[in-house]
């Protein structure tokens, strides 16, 4: 069988770290036929330089949140040129050697943005096109907006290169990254189409093993009033992999911005599920999807100088401990990412390892300050 995390190993994870387990910071990611412990806080690892210091920066920052209850990486082919997902790799090496199966960490990334390998080509339009389309990879016509493509043999493409970066049999978790960035040049109509021929690529790499689950990860698409240029709707969506396999299909994973400045996905009714409207917590909840937060910290812009009214309804330390706990402690958010390219910061993040999830009182709390403020 291909070696991805597992129901029995990832629980296994969570049991290691007893006092985080009775704080509640594990929870289940349910999925058809097996429910994968997953840590509350996951590793980001988009942002840093593509060179080799921030290499092994990114290398050390996984192991080390791995070693602290963090179970949950998360990355994507383009990000630093595909050297994220090559330290993810070096790290996943390390763990094993220290004890930290590849079975116990639920792997995520995501393919859809065209990128380099390791650094920046002198011509751009040479290497994509000696590297793609000459090799019948992708037809110009299947980008958009000069960056993204979700043709099937692309994908196909990718999760062989993120299989190979990181170092693994199988990737838990495969988005395509952002693919609302295709409305923008195509019809609804045509964007169903290619949505649909993506998800049935991912769901015979899911059939062979060399992926678990799948999702999308987007940034507007589900954050937008219904009906806006670029809105998707989640059982839309979620009919169209049903349409391929059924009850069991594997899209099961979205991810979305969610964090203080942005709370679309806790308030904004705009989505239709059943013919009743609901918000993108309720819909996933409805849909049988895991919502996975990414933006937790606004890449730091609430982590500073937020009310005192949010520290006193957390009763945490810091700023950044407050944003976080509410990303994830926010009801239907399985995991909150946050970017941790150093050791320091996950020792930070971790510390809330160690902190039950904020209360309904809290939430309470924080609300009725927010509205008198």
């Amino acid at each position: 069988m291909t070696t991805r995390a597992t129901p029995e190993d990832t629980k296994s994870y969570a049991q290691r770290f007893a006092t985080a387990e009775e704080a509640g910071h594990f929870r289940k990611a349910t999925l058809p036929g097996e429910a994968l412990t997953v840590s509350s806080i996951g590793i980001g690892t988009y942002l840093g330089q593509p060179d080799a210091g921030t290499d092994e920066a990114y290398a050390a920052a996984v192991a080390a949140a791995v070693e602290n209850g963090i179970n949950f990486i998360d990355s994507a082919i383009n990000y630093r040129l595909q050297r994220s997902e090559r330290s993810i790799g070096a790290a996943l090496e390390q763990l094993r050697k220290k004890g930290y199966p590849r079975e116990q960490v639920v792997l995520c990334t995501k393919g859809g943005y065209l990128t380099p390998d390791g650094a920046v080509p002198s011509d751009a339009n040479e290497y994509f096109f000696r590297e793609y389309i000459q090799e019948g990879v992708f037809r110009a016509k299947d980008i958009v907006a000069g960056c993204h493509c979700m043709a099937p043999a692309y994908l196909e493409d990718q999760i062989e290169r993120s299989r190979r970066n990181l170092g693994v049999e199988a990737i838990d978790v495969y988005y395509l990254h952002n693919p609302e960035t295709q409305l923008g040049e195509v019809s609804p109509g045509e964007f169903l189409a290619r949505v649909r021929a993506a998800f049935s690529t991912l769901e015979s790499a899911a059939s062979s093993g060399r992926i678990g689950w799948y999702g999308m990860a987007t940034w507007n698409g589900f954050r937008q009033e219904a009906g806006s240029p670029g809105a998707l709707q989640l059982e839309e969506i979620t009919q169209l992999a049903r349409e391929l396999a059924g009850d069991q299909h594997r899209f099961r994973f979205v991810q979305l911005p969610c964090n203080l400045a942005m709370t679309e996905a806790l308030t904004l009714g705009n989505q239709t599920v059943a013919g009743r409207t609901a918000t993108m917590a309720e819909a996933a909840e409805a849909l049988g999807i895991t919502l996975v937060a990414s933006a937790s910290l606004l890449q730091g812009q609430v982590a500073r100088n937020l009310p005192g009214f949010v520290r006193e309804a957390f009763e945490l330390e810091t700023d950044a401990e407050c944003a976080l706990q509410f990303t994830r402690s926010s009801p239907g958010i399985t995991t909150a990412l946050v970017g941790m390219s150093r050791v320091e910061h996950v020792r930070a993040n971790a510390r809330l390892t160690q902190i039950p999830p904020a209360s309904l009182e809290q939430f309470q709390k924080l609300f009725e300050r927010g509205e008198s403020a």
